[in-house]
C-alpha cells in the first residue's frame, strides 16, 4: 500500500466511523506529518473522497467532510426500504431455520451496544442484521443495488451521525418480530411489508426527530 493509499483508507475510515464528523476541516499538512509523508499523497487521497462524495472543498476552508443532506438521506433511506424489503421477502423463501439463532445473537449485540450507548458498533451491528436477513435472496441483481444504496447512504450519513436512541431501541424490537416471520416461513407479501415499514419508521422518526 503506498502513501496516497494509506492515507485515503485511513481518512475514510474516520470519517465513516464518525471520528470526523460532518463538516469537520481535514488539515493536509496535519495528516502528512502524522503519516510521516508530503502532502502531495494526501492532497491525491481527498481528491478520491471527493469523488466519493465523502469531501467537499470549501473556498478559505479547504477540505472538509461532507455535511448531511437531509433530503437525500430520507430519499436513500425510502429506497433502501423499498428494496431491502422485497429482498427480505425473497430470501424468507429459502432462509435456513439454522441461521435462526445468529440473528438473535447480532441483535443481542445490538441491545448491548444501544445500552453502552455505541452508536457506532450499533450501526454495523444493524447493517450485519440487515445483510444476513437477505443473505439467501437469489437475485444477485436486487442485492447488488442494495450494497449500491448503503454505500450511498454512507456517502451522505456519517456512522452514529444520524442515531436516534428512541428509534434505535424500537428497532431492536421490530428486529424480534422479523426473526418470528423468517423463523415462521411468513408470506413473503407479509415479510415485504414488514421489513418495508420498519424502514420507514426510520424515516418517520428522523423527520420528525428534525421537524
Amino acid at each position: 500500500m503506498n502513501k496516497q493509499q494509506y492515507a485515503y483508507q485511513l481518512l475514510r475510515a474516520r470519517i465513516l466511523d464518525g471520528t470526523y464528523g460532518p463538516g469537520y476541516r481535514i488539515v493536509i499538512d496535519q495528516i502528512a506529518r502524522e503519516i510521516e509523508t508530503s502532502a502531495i499523497p494526501v492532497r491525491e487521497a481527498l481528491r478520491q473522497l471527493e469523488s466519493d462524495g465523502l469531501i467537499q472543498f470549501k473556498p478559505y476552508s479547504g477540505a472538509i467532510v461532507t455535511p448531511i443532506n437531509e433530503n437525500e438521506y430520507l430519499e436513500t433511506l425510502s429506497v433502501l426500504a423499498v428494496i431491502e424489503g422485497y429482498a427480505t421477502a425473497i430470501s424468507g423463501q429459502h432462509f435456513p431455520k439454522e441461521r435462526i439463532p445468529d440473528l438473535q445473537a447480532v441483535n443481542a449485540s445490538m441491545r448491548q451496544a444501544l445500552e453502552e450507548v455505541d452508536f457506532i458498533s450499533f450501526g454495523k451491528h444493524n447493517r450485519a442484521f440487515h445483510a444476513l436477513t437477505y443473505e439467501y435472496c437469489d437475485n444477485r441483481y436486487l442485492v447488488e443495488n442494495i450494497r449500491t444504496t448503503w454505500k450511498r447512504l454512507d456517502s451522505i450519513r456519517r456512522s452514529g451521525s444520524a442515531f436516534m436512541p428512541v428509534r434505535a431501541k424500537e428497532s431492536i424490537e421490530e428486529h424480534d418480530e422479523i426473526i418470528r416471520l423468517l423463523d415462521a416461513q411468513a408470506e413473503p407479501h407479509v415479510i415485504e411489508s414488514f421489513v418495508r415499514e420498519h424502514k420507514l419508521n426510520t424515516v418517520k422518526s428522523f423527520y420528525h426527530q428534525r421537524h
